[in-house]
């Protein structure tokens, strides 16, 4: 038997026969539809463009809220496009782009997470989710919102924080992940002025973005983190929903779904009566216990900081390589061996490594034993 008869008999089923025979769809009425008894209709009409969305988005928002107008205001002029206003098309580079892809390869708490651990990716997804309905239901431009929330971590290395402190450094202005994100990894795709400031100042430490959806998103972040990691904690076998302080329990319970509701309740009934993006009082000191008691039991519980410092050394060496050696980086064949550019270009070549192409790269470029890299944790369920 041929190799294309075997291949015949044994992978090319009646399914996959029956999947490529849609390759053009099915006629109907001078169009093409996706299934041969596509029964959905909708009445004709003229599309809605743009402009007519802008006008609807104008009489809709609350006063205060960010208004899309053409293309928005970016680097680079370029033109709008006819039927996504300029936020939407923000989200859409940022949900399209590479930094965003790697995301799922970067630590959120846990080094090598298991399938049921958050990653960066999944946080800022559901950051993302936190974010929109907050700003549904305050009237708030939603696709900014999401924007911001989508891309607000794009500038994280790997490992997690620990590669702030590794790669700062390395570069005048220091590390930081809000910043970086916003002005090197997320420059090449000139997004609106708003869009990156929102995800410039994301970070409580940092001054406040100038929009209201920029403000919701770093609530949202700080919401979503707080909880999610917690229920990875516990079903890493850390810490149980019992151990968490009474004022926890008592507001806001011990459930991720019952906490998310009770946070996001609290900022748009705080919101909705102040006109000042925030949270009712007694909800924001559960929300600032609840991130201490993450601190303490989770973030900087030893093996944690185990974790941590192996990152730091990994994310150095791997900066010290590739600015000693810069011709094996992209675009760095003429530089200067450890000059500030090849120090520069370094830092961002790794910072936008994976977890695991940072640790392939340290065993293969830099001869590093397995026995040395970050290691994971394993799952110890209760």
């Amino acid at each position: 038997m041929s190799d294309s008869e075997w291949f015949d008999d044994h992978i090319v089923t009646e399914r996959s026969r029956a999947w490529a025979a849609t390759m053009d769809g099915h006629e109907a009425d001078e169009v093409r539809t996706a299934h041969q008894d596509s029964s959905a209709r909708i009445a004709p009409r003229r599309a809605l463009l743009r402009e007519e969305r802008e006008a609807e988005l104008d009489a809709s928002l609350v006063f205060g809220a960010t208004r899309p107008r053409g293309s928005g205001t970016r680097s680079r002029e370029e033109a709008p496009d006819p039927v996504r206003t300029c936020f939407e098309r923000d989200r859409d580079r940022i949900l399209h782009g590479s930094a965003f892809r790697r995301l799922s390869g970067k630590t959120q708490v846990f080094i090598f997470p298991t399938d049921h651990q958050r990653t960066r990716m999944t946080h800022a997804l559901e950051v993302a989710q936190v974010a929109r309905s907050i700003a549904q239901a305050l009237r708030l431009n939603i696709a900014l919102a999401e924007a911001i929330a989508l891309g607000h971590d794009c500038g994280h290395g790997p490992g997690g924080h620990a590669s702030e402190d590794a790669l700062s450094p390395f570069i005048d202005e220091g590390y930081d992940h809000a910043v970086w994100g916003a002005d090197v990894v997320l420059a090449p795709l000139n997004l609106c002025t708003e869009t990156l400031d929102g995800i410039r100042n994301h970070s409580w430490s940092r001054p406040a973005p100038r929009t209201p959806e920029g403000e919701v998103v770093s609530w949202a972040d700080r919401i979503a983190y707080v909880c999610h990691d917690f229920e990875d904690a516990v079903y890493t076998g850390l810490v149980r929903p019992s151990d968490l302080p009474p004022i926890v329990q008592e507001v806001c319970g011990t459930s991720r779904s019952s906490q998310l509701n009770s946070f996001i309740v609290a900022m748009v009934t705080a919101t909705a009566s102040t006109g000042v993006i925030s949270m009712t009082d007694q909800t924001a000191k559960a929300l600032a216990e609840f991130r201490r008691w993450n601190y303490e039991n989770i973030y900087l519980r030893p093996a944690s900081v185990s974790q941590a410092l192996a990152v730091h050394r990994l994310l150095q060496a791997l900066v010290e390589h590739y600015a000693t050696t810069p011709h094996d980086l992209p675009d760095g064949a003429d530089l200067a061996p450890k000059s500030p550019e090849a120090f520069r270009l370094a830092v961002g070549y790794v910072g936008g490594m994976t977890d695991r192409f940072a640790c392939e790269t340290a065993v293969t470029k830099i001869g590093w034993s397995r026995s040395d890299l970050p290691q994971g944790i394993g799952v110890v369920r209760l």
